[in-house]
């Protein structure tokens, strides 16, 4: 490593320090490089350092990036990983897993501590919270007590892999959203490794979290993105990761923020813009002096819907802003030194506003902070931002706009006919709002709007407004610090008293777990085909994820939510319409509410101090009495109970991999989707309905329709899991067209039957099973069961246009290969419907050497469609992947190697 010296710097009281000096390294570059490429290069050679050695890979990584400009290909960079992050809706499956990986070693004879993460691995309990109570005094916990008793065998299970795992952490339920756990408190930023002769040296963290909204924490200046539980399983397990380093587009702020505004309002304009501008797959890195303007938690906004606009991170330098909000959130003095220090000496610190050359990017994209205006998202897609005073006639088109194009269908007959009230006692019409959930990450993380909320319900409270009935109404904020800084602030109490009374600390209605409504409501909605609006602060509002009786949902600010629960309506223009009455009979408008700019930054600047953080987390890793009382089982060994219908051993040891073969013939499509086929769409994350075939196997199964808890709870069960899959009731599988849910056909005059029982059909038969799709496939979370889930029901490949990152890693780990059209090229151009018989040859060299695939699908008149498409591979690691049939036939591979 003589080529890579280290660069030595000193803090005072501290002495002297090492770390890879990349200003000497680059000093010969034209333009500055990225600082997220820096990041990247730094870790590669810092390895090295740590190994003594650098590998060719590691090599041409380094030369490739070093020398990056706006024109170059694609880096593979091998990374090391310092962390890994799992909340438990992802959680559950990598450790159980890992309990089956240690169950096959027993079986060989082998100790079963053999299998043990090599690197820290945090897991924060907090998607499974449920709003079953809302609008009370004890709703919190009478919603704690619930999760409990549901989640029982769950935590039992977490409780013994705590035990069982060193390396594990567990955070109990109650602590708060993993994401702002990570930020407020777990979060680094830098961290010390040793060298092989004493020395350690120093450099950024890099975190994987089996969660998409993991880059949250890309606003402190750290590097972390989301990836599928499968990646993050087999990075706990110190396997390789390598990720392809994409194009790395530049977001210049400028400007600031005008009064009225929120960073929710900014973070859905950057979503639509980004999303036109095409970043999938893309690091995007934003500078310019309008980022001085924005606080970390702000940025943390920005950084956190990343995976809504499609990118690999949203990334934020270190600055002047980190290292207070270090300082702020009760960090070692020490440590915020650390890092300071080190960010300067290494080239990673930055001044928004000092003279000097830009970072090259790949493109630029400009936008400005002063031309913002209050926004929300919906009816059904982040990206589909509606400035606030466009709302009302939005809302209204969206009903008669095709479904195809984003909207509801309705006719004009539809439109006009009379909606009874059926066994509710309220006028019902389309735009109800029965949900109103001040929820996520995205925006709790963010005192500036969450005080924004508590002003606005104090302003109401004060004019006498008040909650329509049939509004539910919910606060679950993503850590305990906000309830803290809200009642010093005296706006909790009138946030109660509109009803949004804290329900507990999770992500809730945010991950589709918003609990019933007001059950006259929901069957007069159902009755008339009512498009019900749901409102939320959160991340993602994809059709059918809020609540079944919610068709529509719109993401806003948390004041906003609160603004639309008063007004009962989401079809309402908050300029000319009143959002209310007082006592007296006047019209209040939301310009009345609307929280003073001057009292808001007053009372944000005094919601911040170390004190406050370091008493909110003195005992993140506690047990809770309710923790405490679980009788979880003791040992190495998992002991898997045979009744159990939440904690199943998984079968993904045992499955056979698919055959490494040249060619697949006579496949036959078990789905066919459009563009953005979500996550949530390939397997749901919220409720479990009675009339669903995953609900009729539970009831088989003796589980009551009151205990079916959700659908990411039962995450540990297989057989239900393989039933779920391709099942979300809002799915629209073009081969069934006119009907939702989980349904295909196998023939083109065939009957419509559950895609589960399709797949079993044909695997008695031999047939092999594809997925048809169109752009961005896999667009969302990065839940694994999307990928094990198609694996279970004998999907061998998906042909797309495109895929989302994350999802394309995932199925790869599953051993399903990601196909893509040739650009330019669709179903729809090639006339396909998906009745075809499929012939795919050249598999072996489009996966080892990258060549096309030749596809030929055989039509019911004898005519044949032919084309070629391509393997979407980012690596070598994951074509090793591909060609060993996925990631467990990979570890099996590797625990049969260390038993010999």
């Amino acid at each position: 490593m003589k080529d890579k010296p280290l660069l030595q710097f000193i803090i005072p009281e501290q002495g002297e320090h090492w770390c890879v000096d990349l200003p000497a390294l680059l000093a010969g570059r034209r333009a500055p490089l990225p600082a997220s490429l820096k990041i990247v290069l730094e870790n590669i050679i810092r390895q090295a350092h740590v190994a003594g050695s650098m590998s060719g890979t590691a090599a041409e990584a380094v030369e490739a990036l070093s020398d990056w400009t706006a024109d170059s290909n694609e880096v593979i960079a091998p990374l090391r990983v310092s962390r890994v992050m799992l909340p438990d809706s992802s959680g559950l499956p990598v450790l159980m897993d890992l309990a089956a990986a240690r169950d096959v070693v027993v079986r060989a004879g082998g100790d079963p501590t053999t299998v043990e993460p090599a690197i820290p691995v945090a897991l924060v309990i907090d998607h499974s919270l449920i709003v079953d109570f809302a609008g009370h005094p004890n709703a919190r916990h009478r919603n704690v007590a619930e999760e409990y008793r549901r989640n029982r065998e769950r935590y039992e299970f977490f409780k013994w892999a705590q035990g069982a795992f060193q390396r594990l952490e567990v955070v109990p339920p109650g602590a708060g959203i993993i994401h702002q756990v990570h930020l407020e408190k777990i979060a680094r930023v830098v961290e010390q490794v040793a060298l092989p002769d004493g020395r350690r040296i120093t450099g950024p963290e890099f975190v994987l979290g089996c969660d998409s909204h993991t880059a949250m924490v890309n606003g402190l200046g750290l590097l972390a993105w989301g990836v599928g539980g499968i990646d993050g399983e087999a990075a706990a397990l110190g396997r390789p990761y390598s990720v392809r380093i994409p194009r790395v587009v530049g977001v210049r702020l400028s400007g600031e923020l005008p009064a009225g505004t929120t960073t929710t309002d900014l973070v859905l304009t950057v979503t639509e813009t980004l999303r036109r501008t095409d970043v999938v797959g893309a690091f995007v890195e934003f500078f310019g002096a309008g980022v001085d303007s924005l606080s970390v938690p702000e940025r943390a906004t920005l950084a956190n819907m990343a995976p809504e606009y499609g990118a690999t991170v949203g990334f934020f330098a270190i600055d002047q802003q980190v290292v207070n909000y270090l300082s702020e959130s009760g960090r070692d003095p020490a440590h915020v030194q650390l890092v300071e220090y080190y960010a300067k000496a290494a080239g990673l610190f930055v001044d928004h506003n000092a003279p000097g050359p830009e970072a090259e990017y790949s493109q630029i994209v400009e936008i400005d902070l002063a031309s913002i205006v209050p926004s929300v998202s919906g009816p059904k897609r982040p990206q589909d931002r509606v400035a606030l005073s466009e709302i009302k006639p939005a809302f209204r088109a969206t009903l008669t706009q095709p479904v195809a194009q984003g909207g509801f269908g309705l006719s004009s007959a539809e439109l006009e006919k009379n909606l009874s009230v059926g066994g509710f006692a309220q006028p019902i019409e389309h735009g109800i709002i029965p949900i109103a959930a001040i929820t996520s990450c995205t925006n709790t993380s963010n005192p500036s709007v969450m005080i924004g909320a508590g002003l606005l319900a104090r302003n109401a409270v004060a004019r006498g407004l008040s909650v329509p009935d049939w509004v539910k109404t919910s606060m679950a904020p993503g850590s305990r610090l906000v309830e803290d800084y809200l009642n010093d602030a005296g706006l909790m109490d009138p946030l109660e008293q509109l009803g949004f009374h804290i329900v507990g600390f999770g992500c809730t209605t945010c991950s589709g777990k918003s609990g019933p409504i007001d059950t006259g409501l929901a069957s007069a909605i159902e009755a008339n085909d009512v498009v019900a609006a749901a409102v939320l602060s959160g991340n993602r509002n994809f059709e059918g994820r809020i609540h079944k009786s919610c068709r529509a949902a719109y993401l806003m600010s948390p004041p906003l939510v609160v603004a639309f629960a008063l007004a009962g309506r989401v079809d309402i223009d908050f300029e000319s319409d009143p959002i209310g009455a007082d006592g007296d009979g006047r019209n209040v408008y939301l310009r009345d509410l609307w929280p003073d700019p001057a009292e808001l930054a007053l009372l944000v600047a005094q919601s911040q101090s170390p004190e406050r953080f370091r008493a909110s987390y003195a005992n993140l890793f506690d047990a809770p009495e309710l923790w405490q009382s679980l009788d979880a089982p003791k040992g190495p060994v998992f002991k898997w109970d045979g009744g159990s219908t939440y904690i199943c051993r998984p079968p993904f040891f045992d499955l056979k991999p698919y055959p490494v073969e040249d060619c697949i013939e006579g496949a036959r499509v078990l789905v066919k989707a459009g563009d953005s086929l979500t996550t949530d769409f390939i397997t749901p994350s919220g409720e479990i309905l009675e009339g669903s075939q995953a609900g009729q196997y539970l009831m088989a199964a003796g589980v009551a329709p009151v205990d079916f808890n959700a659908v990411t709870q039962r995450r540990g069960n297989h057989e239900f899991m393989a039933r779920s899959t391709f099942a979300n009731q809002r799915m629209k599988n073009r081969l069934v067209d006119g009907i939702e849910g989980g349904f295909t056909r196998q023939s083109r005059d065939g009957s419509p039957l559950t895609i589960y029982d399709a797949a079993e059909s044909y695997r008695q038969n031999d047939v092999p099973v594809i997925v048809l799709a169109g752009r961005d496939y896999g667009m969302g979370s990065s839940r694994d069961w999307a990928a094990k889930g198609p694996r279970l029901l004998n999907v061998r490949l998906i042909l797309a246009e495109s895929f989302e990152r994350i999802h394309r890693g995932n199925l790869i780990g599953m051993g399903i290969m990601p196909l893509v059209f040739c650009e330019g090229q669709s179903c729809g151009s090639l006339g396909l419907t998906g009745f075809e018989a499929f012939r795919f040859e050249g598999l072996l060299d489009a996966v080892r050497l990258g060549a096309p695939v030749s596809v030929s699908a055989m039509c019911d008149d004898g005519k044949t469609i032919r084309f070629t498409a391509h393997v979407d591979i980012a690596s070598d690691h994951e074509r090793q992947l591909l060609q060993e049939g996925g990631i467990f036939a990979s570890m099996l591979q590797n625990l049969q190697e260390d038993k010999q």
